[in-house]
């Protein structure tokens, strides 16, 4: 089992900035994939970012060069950094991790998830 949960969610106006915090607990060793999702009102949820052991994220496209997904120094804590929030990026935003295997796997770990709210 694992337990994951986010933090660092808030309010902010366009361009500005914020960075969430996952953290895991449980049976972490055997997750090699992580990420961060989100869901918008009234609409699906959708992949930000996800990052396999030893290699490079992948990003969604709408994020690309904006938002960046790091591991802390604990190896059970995620970070996204996300930057020039725009008001679309307003949604509730998950951690999950796939817990017994890659990313080739659905994910099956989720966090209780965090709003972000940007205004224009």
């Amino acid at each position: 089992q694992v337990q994951l949960a986010e933090s660092g969610g808030g309010s902010v106006q366009a361009g500005g900035s914020l960075r969430l915090l996952c953290v895991a607990s449980g049976y972490t060793h055997s997750s090699y994939c992580k990420g961060w999702f989100r869901q918008a009102p009234g609409k699906e949820r959708e992949v930000v970012v996800r990052i396999e052991t030893d290699s490079d994220p992948t990003y969604a496209d709408s994020v690309k060069g904006r938002f960046i997904i790091s591991l802390g120094n604990a190896k059970n804590t995620l970070y996204l950094q996300m930057n020039s929030l725009q008001p679309e990026n307003t949604a509730v935003y998950d951690c999950a991790a796939v817990v017994g295997g890659y990313c080739d796997r659905p994910f099956n770990s989720w966090g209780q998830g965090t709003q972000v709210t940007v205004s224009s």
